[in-house]
């Protein structure tokens, strides 16, 4: 397959007018506008009926999106824990130009979340296998819980938060088959930071759902603690006197962050201080979506509580405590350029270079470069999704 007349995303963060050849399911070369030999190239590969050409009308293309933080969508959950919603959840992201994602649990029974975490591996498995070729790539799972605080639960169910346990989180990782990339945690519990200290070389510990101040948040990034969960929501407010969780990371310079672009969890003066304060390399958007995302107005499960969508957001049921959100990745695209003033470039960077960078994978995906994976999305003007392309196939 060719694809060309497409203004392309680079490994530089811009745009350039180029073209893209994939031979099965491989990026194979990238010709830029403003090489040599580029006019050469065009006719050499753009010849009717020797292979498949894919004319971009000038569309913008970028990289397959990627989610590391989502529930699931399509009226699914990761935590149904069965093999169907993972492939439902998968497919239904693809579609969408999601073509990577880590999805999370939520605060479950113990065995309950070892139940979830096997149907994860058992689709990774399947995937590796060949099987659903048009499905997003399972490249990890998110927990987010059951190490979290009573005080910042949010969503989460109360019962059935735990203490952090080192050889509970391992028998998790067993069950998962080595695929839990992120464990939560809220490094003021009892315990928390000795766990820290002896899984950091295993997973990224990220705090989550916490209620630590700037020096407990400080002290566990200093432990090993390298991620936040969703950055403002589930934690201590930042303010002058007390800048918490927030403060902590802007003085750790290393510490990726989780960002909602909603238009619900963070305003968008807030996204574009967060942009100005961490910069562009550190923040990671995700959609934090629930099986109601593509779906009506009701109500819905998670993570065993009733949960309501009102309009634009979803609350657990008579409560006004937001639990996760509707939108999509490319939704979230669309209102962090459109609305919250972020540049396409760097909104991109956000959902495609850093998830991967994160998750270990960018040898694999996460730019168009010769020998990636061929996982492409073509937006039009309005950055609405045109065309996916999954492991060199056109899927939509």
């Amino acid at each position: 397959m060719v694809i060309h007349n497409v203004n392309l995303y680079t490994e530089k963060n811009g745009f350039q007018e180029g073209m893209v050849v994939i031979e099965k399911d491989r990026i194979t070369n990238v010709f830029l506008q403003d090489t040599l030999d580029y006019d050469l190239q065009k006719k050499r590969y753009i010849k009717d009926g020797e292979q498949q050409c894919l004319n971009g009308e000038r569309a913008y293309l970028i990289p397959g999106m990627i989610d590391i933080h989502l529930h699931g969508c399509n009226g699914y959950d990761f935590c149904d824990g069965t093999l169907e919603a993972v492939e439902k959840i998968t497919e239904y992201q693809a579609n969408i130009g999601v073509t990577t994602i880590a999805p999370a649990t939520m605060t479950l029974p113990i065995k309950r979340l070892g139940e979830i975490l096997k149907q994860g591996a058992v689709f990774h498995e399947k995937k590796a296998c060949g099987e659903y070729d048009n499905h997003a790539d399972l490249a990890g799972i998110n927990m987010e819980g059951p190490f979290i605080s009573k005080e910042k639960k949010g969503a989460q169910k109360e019962d059935d938060i735990r203490k952090p346990e080192v050889t509970l989180f391992r028998q998790f990782q067993q069950s998962a088959e080595g695929l839990i990339k992120y464990i939560g945690i809220a490094p003021e519990e009892e315990g928390a930071l000795e766990f820290i200290r002896e899984i950091k070389d295993e997973v990224k510990v990220t705090l989550a759902h916490s209620n630590a101040d700037y020096g407990t948040a400080k002290t566990a990034f200093e432990a090993g603690a390298c991620h936040v969960t969703h950055l403002y929501n589930g934690m201590t407010a930042y303010s002058h006197r007390e800048p918490g969780i927030v403060g902590a990371v802007y003085d750790c310079k290393d510490i990726e962050v989780e960002l909602i672009c909603d238009g619900i969890h963070v305003h968008p003066t807030v996204i574009r201080a967060t942009f100005a304060m961490l910069g562009k390399d550190k923040i990671i958007v995700i959609s934090d979506s629930i099986r109601a995302t593509g779906m009506s107005m009701g109500d819905y499960e998670l993570g065993g509580q009733q949960v309501t969508i009102r309009k634009d957001r979803a609350v657990i049921s008579g409560t006004e405590i937001i639990a996760g959100s509707i939108v999509s990745l490319p939704e979230a695209l669309r209102y962090i350029v459109q609305v919250a003033g972020i540049s396409l470039e760097d909104a991109i960077m956000c959902m495609t270079q850093n998830p991967a960078k994160s998750l270990g994978i960018y040898e694999e995906c996460g730019s168009i470069s010769v020998g990636k994976r061929a996982d492409l999305v073509l937006l039009d003007e309005n950055l609405m999704v045109k065309s996916v392309i999954k492991r060199g196939k056109l899927i939509k």
